[in-house]
């Protein structure tokens, strides 16, 4: 076996390497038909999903399979080699096996124990046998994959270690509340209609909500997958198709967004978001505190009706000659301004003028308490003014700052309102604009943000029992693989040996042309049992022998001691794959 996987994932790259490195469909077929063409690589398979770009190939040479795969996922992919190989890894032989059988029971998923990963295993498989591209050992090694992995769901509670990442993603949407109560009565739309989206519209049907309308550039498949979801059992959602030239009047409607398309640019810019948002909220009633929806073109946290950010002076007055920022004909004659329209005149922060006020207010010259304060009834006796005036500067000088007297009053910062808008962007190169998220309204969830929150995921304690059953599962291949590279060798032994009973006992019939059929018969199975019991023991144990790690020496060892024609055992090793073909049906 020269099993050689090179590859990169989430847990290897940044996500904005992976977006860059995805592979359209048309590229992984490109991809193949290069792989099987290079000289190192007899057979290849591409696994490629959201967050994970594979190469799996039957190279003759290591080294010089590393460095071809490399570049050709360098070529294909349209980020440089120089800046692709330090995020790629690589796995070989067994070690191969194992990585592929882990990624198979989701233990290598963003989210460990999510299923849809054997979808996109059969997926891959299919590609390579349609291209031809796939022999038979990773027709065997991929149709393992595929078993081990349902052994591994039906075995073991993996699936409580995580779920799909739809699921996951819908948890985050709903900030880790019940979906299913988060989902109640919302109206969603689907961008896609691929397996993940499919996927995603199954999810948020039976989660309850009211209506999924289903985007597609196909609006054929849209429709088929609306039509699925209305007939469902489990549902009873309300599903419609809609071309792709709707999604900016339906995301004004839609409360949810979910986004997995082949799109190799965005399909939803935080601009439509913005006007999606917008047009939304335009219609919508402001609250009973004043916190209405945000005023066309203005900021997140201004309210429609004044325009002015919460938590801020009226914008009264604004833009005179001096720039300041109170209409001063409306107060004079006044009591006094508030302490917010005096740090306005004095252009200092209200923080550090009611310091000042304090020393001024609390100031003594010789036990004389000041009298009163600016715009207060009384007299004022200007000495005492002074000297706290003094001794304040006195202070400054001293110490370098102002003493604080009192502690500022905490300033209120604009909360952020409720989102209107849900988006899951499950696509990678990612669908949805990453700057729809700092819009004001809008909670997104894309591939990023889901790798955080699930670095930090606690592992089941089923997570243990799957590797145990990975790694038998990796033992058994291998020794079966090693086996089935001694079969031809043995098939071939045997065949010779009986062309070698054949010969003699044409060479009896010659000495002895009058021995009747019965004794010559006799005489013939007596050989045959003669030979078979000799090899026997010396084939059974030397398949023993081979499935052991380090036994493939075996097959060379048997070809020399007997002279075998290494012609005769490549013709049983190509009757078998012949034979193998036939039988083996698709994926």
């Amino acid at each position: 076996m020269s099993l050689l996987v090179v590859g990169l994932s989430h847990r290897s790259a940044p996500v904005s390497v992976l977006e860059r490195a995805s592979l359209g469909a048309d590229a992984q077929v490109k991809l193949l038909q290069d792989t099987v063409a290079a000289e190192p690589a007899t057979e290849a398979a591409v696994l490629a999903t959201c967050n994970r770009i594979e190469l799996y190939a039957d190279v003759d040479k290591f080294h010089a399979g590393v460095a071809e795969l490399s570049t050709l996922l360098a070529q294909h992919s349209g980020v440089g080699l120089e800046e692709l190989t330090p995020y790629l890894y690589v796995h070989y032989e067994d070690r191969a096996v194992h990585h592929l059988f882990s990624v198979a029971c989701g233990l290598d998923s963003m989210v460990v124990g999510e299923g849809q990963i054997l979808g996109q295993i059969k997926d891959s498989l299919a590609r390579a046998q349609e291209l031809h591209s796939a022999g038979r050992l990773l027709n065997d090694l991929f149709q393992q994959a595929l078993r081990v992995g349902k052994r591994a769901h039906s075995e073991t509670g993996i699936d409580r270690a995580g779920q799909s990442l739809v699921t996951f993603g819908l948890e985050q949407l709903a900030a880790g509340g019940d979906v299913e109560t988060w989902a109640r009565g919302k109206k969603a739309l689907v961008i896609g209609a691929g397996s993940m989206s499919s996927l995603a519209a199954a999810t948020l049907a039976r989660a309850g909500v009211a209506e999924v309308v289903v985007a597609n550039r196909t609006f054929d498949r849209a429709e088929r997958l609306a039509q699925i979801l209305t007939e469902g059992d489990d549902t009873d959602v309300l599903a419609r198709a809609v071309p792709m030239e709707s999604v900016p009047a339906e995301l004004t409607r839609a409360d949810v967004a979910v986004s997995c398309t082949g799109a190799t640019g965005l399909v939803l810019t935080a601009e439509s978001v913005a006007a999606a948002v917008e047009g939304r909220t335009a219609v919508s009633p402001a609250g009973a505190d004043g916190d209405g929806p945000p005023a066309p073109g203005g900021e997140p946290g201004m309210t429609a009706a004044t325009g002015a950010r919460r938590g801020t002076l009226p914008a009264t007055g604004l833009g005179g000659e001096d720039g300041c920022p109170l209409d001063l004909p409306a107060v004079q004659g006044t009591a006094g301004f508030s302490v917010l329209g005096e740090a306005a005149v004095a252009g200092m922060a209200a923080a550090d003028l009611e310091q000042h006020a304090a020393w001024v207010d609390n100031g003594t010259v010789g036990g004389a308490q000041r009298a009163a304060r600016p715009g207060t009834a009384g007299p004022i006796d200007p000495a005492p003014d002074a000297d706290a005036i003094a001794a304040l500067a006195a202070t400054v000088a001293t110490v370098g700052r102002i003493p604080e007297r009192r502690r500022p009053e905490p300033v209120d910062e604009p909360p952020r309102p409720e989102p209107v808008l849900f988006l899951l962007d499950l696509a990678m190169p990612r669908d949805i604009d990453a700057a729809a998220h700092r819009l004001a309204g809008v909670r997104l969830v894309d591939i990023e943000s889901l790798a955080e929150a699930s670095a930090g995921a606690p592992m089941a304690a089923d997570v243990d029992q799957v590797r145990r059953i990975v790694s038998d599962e990796v033992a058994a291949f291998g020794a079966a693989l090693r086996a089935a590279h001694i079969t031809p060798t043995v098939v071939a032994l045997r065949t010779m040996a009986a062309d070698v009973v054949a010969s003699e006992i044409a060479r009896l019939d010659g000495r002895l042309p009058g021995l009747d059929d019965k004794h010559r018969a006799e005489i013939t199975q007596t050989v045959r049992r003669v030979v078979d019991k000799l090899l026997h023991a010396p084939t059974v144990r030397v398949k023993q022998l081979a499935a052991e790690p380090g036994g493939a020496g075996y097959a060379d060892a048997l070809r020399t001691l007997f002279d075998l024609d290494p012609e005769a055992v490549a013709a049983v090793s190509r009757a078998e794959d012949s034979t193998t073909e036939k039988d083996r049906g698709p994926a």
